[in-house]
């Protein structure tokens, strides 16, 4: 499986790191390694200071597509899920910097969390609200219709780059209010006011 990331797909969430907001989508990817399995801690890697949670809407694909076209994209998604991309957010500037890729603050080990799976029918995918809490305060919230691209949009988008795969992940885009994290920090995902999800940081 591969997961797939999108970035910058809220325009409050690109202008709080000052950056463009795209005209089309934009995709970067995790390994299958990256994967924080459920129960585990995320442990805030030695090579960075400053790590950020990025709360999302995780796709999961279930039938093989290539060149889907957007009014047939939902057809091969069945469930959704709450994910966090963890970013070493120090590390992504300096890479920046140098115009060099983003893997070495995106890509490590752990950081890609992402909670059970859910009937997509349960929800109106185009009105769909999700949140975050930290330590029992609200840091994120979110709605689909607050995408710049929608679901439909970045599964047709994805299949023109990538063949999608049974079981590969697209991460939908983070809106505002990121932020880092610290040890003991008690991270919580929410559904429609469901908890669906609980990260521990050491």
């Amino acid at each position: 499986m591969k997961i797939i990331c999108v970035g910058r797909n809220y325009v409050d969430h690109a202008k709080e790191l000052n950056n463009d907001v795209p005209d089309s989508p934009m995709f970067f990817m995790k390994p299958d390694s990256a994967i924080l399995r459920k129960g585990f801690p995320f442990v805030i890697p030695s090579f960075t200071n400053e790590v950020h949670f990025e709360t999302e809407l995780v796709i999961k694909i279930d039938r093989v597509g290539k060149m889907i076209q957007p009014q047939f994209a939902d057809r091969y998604f069945s469930e959704i899920g709450l994910g966090i991309d963890f970013t070493a957010r120090d590390v992504q500037q300096e890479l920046k910097d140098k115009r060099f890729p983003w893997e070495k603050a995106k890509a490590f080990d752990g950081s890609a969390f992402v909670s059970d799976f859910f009937p997509k029918e349960k929800f109106d995918l185009t009105n769909l609200n999700f949140k975050l809490e930290r330590n029992q305060t609200i840091a994120q919230e979110g709605n689909t219709n607050q995408m710049i691209f929608d679901i439909n949009t970045l599964i047709a988008d994805c299949s023109r780059y990538f063949t999608l795969k049974k079981g590969d992940l697209i991460y939908t885009g983070t809106p505002a209010g990121v932020a880092k994290i610290n040890s003991k920090d008690i991270l919580e995902g929410f559904i429609e006011n469901e908890k669906v999800f609980e990260v521990k940081v050491l």
